[in-house]
């Protein structure tokens, strides 16, 4: 889009009621939103905006230091009531129409696991899509994105310092200032590490079983884990 290169796939959820009224919002200029893609919950998939072109899904966002998500990246919404309306599983039609999308997308444009993101992930102050029902790790395992191979890590691992943890956030994407103390920035970006990769403890506590995932997730990615991270 714009002469940008894609090499981001963000998913959302619609967050509405019904599948019809979040079409016809997507569809309407004068929401000012859109994306390329909606899946409804019957697994019919929706293009509504060629690949090539620049939707409006992302927002006031960031990811590995860009902020003009909408111009680089590829946004999939998926029917879902979120967490205003009642949140719940994502169908089964839903995503077994999504994995192959996602699959067709990523090999398209060469996008690295680690650039394939939730809404939360690029706008954690803002956003809690497409959030802790959404079945991460089967994606990964179907090569979509980054899930931790191996959450064990050694026993003993203290609880890493808060600028040791905002550089290994920060080094594995997401988008925060750097604060002398506990922020509500650094808290909304933990939580949407949470929602990801750990959903079953959602405090906004960035624990010693947190610091083991991340730097798993940082290997993976081809990243350096800064020193402290793991004691």
């Amino acid at each position: 889009p714009a002469g940008q290169p894609i090499d981001m796939l963000v998913l959302h959820y619609t967050g509405m009621e019904r599948g019809e009224a979040a079409l016809a919002r997507l569809c309407d200029p004068a929401a000012e939103v859109s994306a390329h893609y909606l899946i409804e919950e019957d697994g019919t998939v929706f293009q509504l905006v060629p690949e090539h072109r620049r939707a409006w899904h992302a927002g006031v966002a960031v990811w590995r230091g860009h902020t003009d998500i909408n111009s680089r990246s590829v946004g999939i919404e998926l029917v879902n009531r979120g967490h205003e309306w009642g949140y719940r599983p994502f169908a089964e039609a839903q995503i077994a129409a999504l994995i192959p999308l996602c699959q067709g997308i990523v090999a398209r444009y060469g996008i690295e696991a680690r650039n394939v993101t939730g809404h939360s992930d690029i706008a954690p102050n803002r956003k809690e899509d497409p959030g802790e029902f959404f079945p991460w790790a089967r994606l990964a395992a179907e090569g979509v994105g980054l899930w931790p191979l191996d959450s064990t890590g050694p026993q003993d691992v203290p609880t890493p310092e808060l600028p040791v943890v905002q550089e290994a956030l920060t080094r594995f994407g997401y988008g925060l200032e750097e604060a002398e103390s506990f922020d509500l920035d650094t808290r909304n970006v933990m939580l949407a590490f949470q929602r990801r990769f750990r959903s079953e403890r959602m405090d906004g506590v960035f624990d010693a079983e947190c610091a083991v995932l991340l730097a798993g997730l940082l290997r993976q990615a081809g990243c350096e884990v800064p020193d402290g991270l793991l004691g």
